[in-house]
């Protein structure tokens, strides 16, 4: 294995530990702190299972979440960023060691999305319920065209290139960045980081030790504010993180492929369902604040 994909595998393995850690020394204080139920653990290894599949996590866990009421819509952020961490460790350390890329645009990429996350999760943690439900609802919108583009092909299904050089791998870099910050408020970074490689001629398998690899670090860096401040639901968090792993384990290791575009059918109609409703819940929450 190259040395910058053996490095980073070992960063993503120790920021897992470090993360793990944080999350068991502060959960005695958490004041919902309790045992995930069976459905918890099935939605996380219901999403997580998609996740591995590259359709992603987030959305599917916000419409299962708001669909079922179990966690209210200003701790969904952290929800997903601290529980679906383990998930997203995993599913780092499989796809960089069987995937190879270029490394520097790896490193670059991943890098980029943590300090977007850094900064990201600053603002999120302080942002009202409305705000929240802003950001998700939009965040949600943009999720569901992104699946009916690629279903429909309009964009481009990418080309061969490993690599990038120039003003591409500049502009891959600074569009990580941006959805590295986007993350913490809701919104996955598969499809917007599929498709921005896609675009830019990169071979899609190219793609998923990318944001694989991004997502792990970012989570980690964006999880740890979301536990400092306690702003996510504890079992609901604990089921993603539970039942997570065994998702990715069966989607990479047993199935490996389904038919994606049916299924990213079927994940669209029920985002775009959720997104209306987080859309009008924050217009209602407008009108009553502006009387």
């Amino acid at each position: 294995m190259n040395r910058v994909p053996l490095a980073l595998v070992s960063l993503v393995s120790l920021a897992g530990v470090a993360f793990l850690a944080l999350w068991a020394a502060s959960a005695g204080g958490h004041r919902e702190r309790r045992w995930p139920t069976w459905t918890e653990v099935a939605i996380g290894t219901l999403t997580d299972f998609f996740d591995a599949l590259g359709i992603g996590s987030f959305a599917t866990s916000t419409s299962i979440f708001r669909a079922l009421g179990m966690v209210p819509d200003e701790l969904i952020p952290g929800t997903l960023n601290v529980g679906h961490a383990p998930a997203a460790i995993a599913e780092a350390v499989i796809f960089v060691v069987a995937v190879a890329v270029d490394p520097a645009l790896l490193a670059a990429m991943a890098a980029a999305a943590v300090l977007g996350a850094r900064l990201g999760a600053g603002v999120v943690v302080q942002l009202p319920r409305e705000r929240i439900q802003w950001g998700m609802g939009a965040a949600l919108v943009v999720a569901g065209a992104l699946f009916v583009a690629v279903n429909l092909h309009v964009f481009p299904g990418g080309g061969t290139a490993l690599a990038l050089h120039g003003w591409r791998f500049a502009l891959a870099v600074t569009i990580n960045f941006v959805l590295g910050a986007l993350m913490t408020v809701g919104v996955g970074i598969f499809g917007p980081c599929m498709l921005t490689l896609a675009l830019l001629d990169m071979n899609p398998i190219a793609s998923f030790p990318i944001m694989m690899a991004s997502g792990a670090l970012l989570q980690c860096v964006a999880g740890e504010r979301f536990l400092r401040t306690q702003r996510y639901a504890f079992g609901p968090t604990a089921g993603l993180a539970l039942g997570g792993v065994p998702g990715v384990l069966l989607a990479a290791f047993v199935v490996k492929s389904l038919p994606v575009t049916a299924l990213r059918w079927l994940v669209t109609l029920v985002v775009a369902y959720t997104a209306v409703s987080l859309l009008r819940a924050a217009w209602r929450g407008h009108g009553r604040n502006a009387h």
